[in-house]
């Protein structure tokens, strides 16, 4: 966290272990049980109290779907205890870095035509915090809910390639509290406490056109930040966010590599602005950590980032990945931000520039059933970040995964 954890030469041992069992019960219904128990240890460690590091044995998923058809559509309504990701990468992933993953209480409905799919879903969250066995609750401090459609539109060739491109729009919707909702004040390392309310309308349009792969994202974010303090008054949000990637695959070349090149825009706003528009987007339930920052340095707020992404697979069972992203503060006028943390420097920080994070994945699929990665990753700080107090960093993470 660029040196803000008050730790050096942290490190971490994790050991997840999850176990699932699926039963059908006919063509109709199904009914799905996943368990987990998370160990965690290391040397000068931190930030295992947030429930996301440890975990005794508990219920991870836990869901009973009921399906058919209708309408022509193959549909279903799945109740339960749920991993949700029917959301951009930039906004939302399952938590897959630390060693508990991130769940869902509540029920989602899909319905799935030959061009066209709707979900709709509305959760709270699994609240991860107690340690005793099967303990874990629902948290009534942030709830989720909209409707994501997909469709597929006529394909078509293009450089004498067969082309496919889908049109996605989305609404997305965020109520939460505590330390992800406050807003950052001008006197350095102070917050304003509250609750926010964030509505997310965007549409994605991604597939390939011959050998180019693309992935084009946008997203307003209304809503309402409302102060924890009854006297201070209610701020309407309006932020953004703009992400794209664009990529050509040489699928005749060894290893089939991809070059390609990743932007993203997430809006900024103004911590001396104390009544006006709350103009920072928020992603409170942590983006694909390898979207962006596998560090978890920084995070979808505040950012403009750019860089390089290339992937190979010279071998059928080794995949390369290179990415480096410079990234800059949208607004000079707001704050850094990492998951889960919004960092103390203000005035003292001078110029947009934080910095650039080159990021190495290596994975091997030495045997069947097991996959051993390996993601090497650096923080370079800007000259403004390292006078303001940031330090450069490494991380380096191996993990070995036997699925079976």
């Amino acid at each position: 966290m660029m040196g803000t954890a008050g730790k050096t030469n942290s490190s971490r041992v994790l050991l997840r272990n999850m176990y699932g069992a699926d039963l059908h019960l006919g063509e109709h219904v199904r009914a799905y049980a996943e368990f987990l128990w998370g160990v965690a240890g290391g040397s000068n460690y931190y930030g295992y109290q947030a429930g996301t590091q440890r975990e005794r044995l508990d219920l991870q998923q836990g869901i009973l779907e009921v399906k058919g058809r209708l309408l022509g559509a193959g549909m279903g309504v799945i109740g339960g205890r749920q991993v949700f990701v029917d959301a951009p990468v930039s906004m939302q992933s399952a938590r897959d870095l630390p060693n508990v993953q991130q769940t869902w209480d509540g029920v989602r409905g899909y319905a799935v035509w030959k061009s066209f799919r709707v979900d709709l879903f509305d959760f709270m969250q699994t609240n991860k915090t107690p340690v005793d066995v099967f303990a874990d609750g629902t948290s009534y401090n942030a709830r989720m809910y909209g409707a994501y459609t997909s469709t597929a539109l006529p394909s078509f060739s293009f450089m004498k390639q067969k082309s496919q491109l889908f049109a996605d729009v989305f609404f997305l919707g965020y109520l939460f509290n505590g330390a992800n909702a406050a807003l950052p004040l001008a006197q350095a390392g102070k917050t304003e406490a509250g609750s926010t309310r964030r509505d997310n309308i965007g549409g994605r349009l991604w597939g390939n056109a011959g050998p180019f792969d693309v992935n084009l994202t946008g997203v307003f974010q209304g809503g309402q930040f409302r102060p924890a303090q009854e006297s201070a008054q209610t701020r309407p949000v309006r932020a953004f966010a703009v992400n794209g990637s664009i990529s050509w695959s040489a699928k005749n070349l060894l290893g089939k590599p991809s070059f390609g090149i990743q932007g993203d825009v997430f809006s900024g706003g103004n911590y001396n602005s104390k009544n006006g528009a709350v103009g920072t987007f928020v992603t409170p339930y942590v983006a694909l950590p390898y979207y962006n920052d596998v560090t978890l340095a920084l995070t979808s707020q505040n950012l403009v980032g750019v860089g390089p992404v290339i992937t190979a697979a010279p071998k059928p069972n080794l995949r390369l990945r290179l990415h480096v992203p410079a990234f800059w503060r949208e607004s000079t006028q707001d704050a850094v931000y990492g998951t889960g943390k919004t960092y103390a420097w203000r005035n003292n920080l001078h110029g947009g520039f934080v910095g650039v994070s080159p990021q190495v994945q290596v994975a091997w699929s030495f045997a069947p059933h097991f996959t051993w990665t390996h993601d090497i990753a650096g923080f370079a700080s800007s000259h403004g970040m390292r006078e303001a107090g940031a330090k450069s960093g490494m991380f380096y993470m191996q993990t070995m995964e036997f699925k079976f």
